[in-house]
């Protein structure tokens, strides 16, 4: 009888089977090399589709073999376990043309290189070329022009997204229940595409989970043990979008063509984030610049001129070292999520190259707290000069970043200058938030909310100033924080003021609902209440707070605002010295945000 072996590509994607049924292949032994079986098994094991679509094609060929006057047998020994492990790199490809030059039999395969190989060494091959119809494929029943993503799960109903970025639905798309069976076919179809189609790729293959880029759809296959059911998540742009179908101003898109080349693109997941990446990636290419792109998966709807790159040998930072060699201009970084992925950003924004990032952030706050702790605060406006939140496919709000030594608003001593990172509002370049070093702890400290309650601190103001007016018609009032005030009358108000133990003060405390420190006019501002004026000042080991020297040896209760945080004894020359790394320390610096909001009072005083 004819032998014909067969190779592990010619099963896997069914294509000995069709060719089988189709009654091209009669009478004859069919050989499938041990090596083969092996390499099924491994990848079956290791719970990869590909492993299990092949071993059934073999029960399937087993199955209708007496129909077409087949034998099957399987032939040679098993290979070591270094040979499966270098599989990858022919050495399975090898043995299985070593059995058909031994057995004098016709190779058939359906992988190009094999095929050219066999050629080569003068063994007989036949080249079944892989062909998978786009109609065939099952998922695509599931999409139409409204379908953002598709969700297949086994025992349940088929759910899909329909919409656009920032405005879908979840609905169920068919009454019936999904079976293992259905999806596993699939699976197989899907997973046999980047052998079929070059405009299919498999992006991520581990154990129990497949990410494989068809055309524009994004598909994840997970199954046990890595999920606990049997799951196909197929994902489908439906919007590409220009730059001009944004509402930019015109001085947000001269920044973008002139000086952003550290962009940041943040935002919720379905936001829209990569779609205007894709836009800003198009409108570089259409001004003349060499653009790249990192993705893994290359999922981007970018210009043909556009070379999309994914990990080299699984990593960004080997990717990186490829692109200096290419001189881009502008790299578009998908999905910076690692730690690994924030230091590669930077590194190539560092060298020069113009780069876009696209970050998930509920808030571009968010986004830029996100590259704190991951590159030195410093250079972070070295790296970052646009920060752009994206929400329901539409820019909310864009950020720019400026380095300055300054001192941080809200202190006052000229000794407290350090470099202060400002993120200010790139429309109207209103100062927002500040960034610094405060101890040993990096904080992001919002600014200008007071100014928009100038008003009603003026309200405020006169209220309590009309409640005290009674005692002395000249008290005056300071707004200390949002709940606490300071209060200026005459020496001969103050007993009245504060009451048989202090009876009165409390009352009033009760009736305004904020602590009130009440204070002869004319005076340094010592507090009847006991709240004690300091100075401010951080050396190497200790945030240090420094009252008058005659208060020594005394113990002092410290609260940011109206929240307590420690008590400590006041030390010689009248320094309360609060280590830096100790909790009290860190909540004094995480909670106050200016001299201002920390008060001292004596214990018992």
């Amino acid at each position: 009888m004819t032998k014909v072996v067969l190779d592990t590509s010619v099963i896997i994607n069914a294509q000995i089977t069709a060719y089988v049924e189709s009654g091209n292949l009669r009478n004859c032994q069919l050989v499938i090399p041990q090596a083969v079986v092996d390499e099924l098994q491994s990848q079956a094991a290791q719970k990869k589709e590909q492993g299990f679509v092949g071993l059934k094609e073999i029960q399937n060929l087993k199955n209708i073999s007496k129909n077409f006057g087949l034998e099957i047998s399987i032939e040679g020994a098993h290979p070591s376990l270094e040979d499966i492990q270098l599989a990858g790199k022919g050495k399975i490809d090898s043995i299985i043309m070593d059995i058909a030059r031994q057995e004098e039999a016709t190779l058939y395969t359906s992988d190009n290189v094999q095929n050219l190989v066999a050629q080569a060494e003068g063994i007989t091959s036949v080249y079944l070329h892989p062909e998978i119809k786009e109609e065939d494929l099952e998922f695509l029943k599931y999409f139409d022009s409204e379908t953002m993503s598709v969700h297949l799960k086994e025992n349940l109903h088929p759910l899909a997204k329909r919409g656009h970025p920032g405005h879908f639905e979840l609905a169920k798309i068919s009454d019936e229940i999904l079976t293992r069976d259905q999806l596993e076919f699939m699976a197989k179809q899907i997973i046999e595409t980047p052998i079929t189609s070059d405009s299919s790729t498999a992006e991520i293959t581990k154990k129990g989970a497949d990410v494989i880029q068809y055309k524009d759809y994004r598909i994840a296959i997970t199954k046990p043990p890595f999920s606990e059911s049997f799951e196909i998540t197929i994902v489908h742009p439906i919007v590409k979008l220009s730059l001009d179908d944004y509402s930019i101003s015109p001085e947000l898109m001269d920044r973008f063509a002139d000086r952003a080349e550290g962009i940041v693109i943040s935002g919720p997941p379905g936001s829209g984030k990569s779609t205007l990446a894709s836009g800003l990636a198009n409108f570089y290419h259409s001004q003349g610049k060499i653009v790249k792109t990192f993705e893994s998966p290359r999922d981007l709807q970018v210009d043909a001129g556009i070379t999309q790159y994914s990990k080299l040998d699984g990593s960004f930072d080997n990717t990186a070292d490829i692109l200096l060699l290419v001189r881009p201009d502008y790299t578009i970084f998908d999905e910076v999520r690692r730690r690994e992925d924030f230091h590669t950003f930077a590194d190539l924004r560092l060298t020069g190259v113009g780069m876009v990032g696209v970050v998930h952030a509920n808030s571009p706050l968010d986004a830029i707290q996100r590259f704190i702790g991951k590159i030195e605060l410093g250079i972070i406006p070295n790296v970052l000069d646009t920060v752009v939140f994206v929400k329901d496919g539409k820019i909310e709000k864009v950020y720019d970043l400026e380095l300055k030594v300054k001192v941080p608003t809200g202190m006052t001593e000229s000794d407290l200058a350090r470099p202060v990172i400002e993120i200010r509002n790139f429309e109207n370049n209103a100062l927002e938030h500040e960034i610094y070093t405060f101890g040993e702890e990096n904080v992001i400290v919002p600014i200008g909310q007071k100014a928009k309650k100038v008003g009603i601190e003026k309200l405020a103001e006169d209220k309590i100033r009309d409640t005290f007016r009674r005692y002395d018609p000249d008290a005056q009032v300071e707004i200390i924080s949002d709940n606490r005030v300071k209060v200026l009358v005459d020496q001969s108000a103050i007993p009245s003021i504060i009451g048989r133990g202090g009876s009165n003060i409390s009352d009033i405390e009760k009736q305004l609902n904020i602590h009130i420190d009440v204070v002869e006019r004319g005076t340094s501002g010592h507090s009847m209440s006991g709240e004690l004026p300091f100075s401010f000042s951080e050396s190497k080991t200790a945030v240090v707070l420094t009252v008058s020297r005659e208060y020594n040896t005394m113990h002092a209760d410290i609260f940011v605002n109206d929240k307590y945080v420690t008590t400590q004894r006041i030390g010689k020359k009248g320094h309360i010295k609060i280590p830096r790394r100790s909790d009290a320390a860190k909540n004094l610096m995480q909670l106050a945000t200016s001299q201002n909001d920390i008060h001292i009072y004596l214990k018992d005083f």
